[in-house]
């Protein structure tokens, strides 16, 4: 790195045991506190600017936030609790509403046969049946193609 002998300023030997990356290599020890201002302003300023066009930037190229939509499925609680509200307070909604729905009206033999919980009763290694819990009268997703243990009276849980 190049060392000058003399300052820029004032023309005085510059005498230095150590350089560092802070110190001045153009001016004496004195030029330098004096000059200390207009020698830091420049790149003050340009990192101060790099800074602020990089965080305007930023801000401009982030993409806008989704709308926030929340769905709910028509067999929810809260959905239907929605609707029964909305009945009983407006009485501009005709009654038959829940009619107009696209879903068909079920019996109420399949939905107790979809209430019911009934266990795998698959053989398992151990030799007992399988105690996993399924919708209907099937086997779990381990023991899917063998036969049960137990009669299908058995295998239907009750509450």
């Amino acid at each position: 790195m190049y060392r000058p002998n003399f300052c820029s300023e004032c023309g005085a030997q510059i005498l230095r045991l150590h350089w560092h990356v802070w110190t001045s290599r153009k001016f004496c020890d004195g030029c330098s506190k004096r000059l200390l201002k207009q020698r830091l302003t420049i790149p003050l300023a340009a990192a101060i600017a790099l800074l602020s066009l990089g965080i305007i930037t930023g801000r401009a190229g982030r993409p806008a936030p989704p709308p926030l939509i929340i769905e709910r499925s028509a067999n929810s609680p809260l959905y239907k609790s929605q609707n029964n509200g909305a009945t009983n307070e407006s009485p501009d909604i005709p009654a038959n509403a829940e009619s107009t729905n696209s879903h068909p009206p079920q019996n109420s033999q399949a939905t107790t046969d979809e209430e019911l919980v009934h266990i795998c009763g698959a053989r398992t290694k151990k030799g007992t049946p399988c105690a996993r819990r399924v919708h209907s009268a099937v086997r779990c997703w381990q023991h899917k193609g063998s036969r049960a243990m137990l009669p299908p009276e058995k295998l239907v849980l009750k509450d």
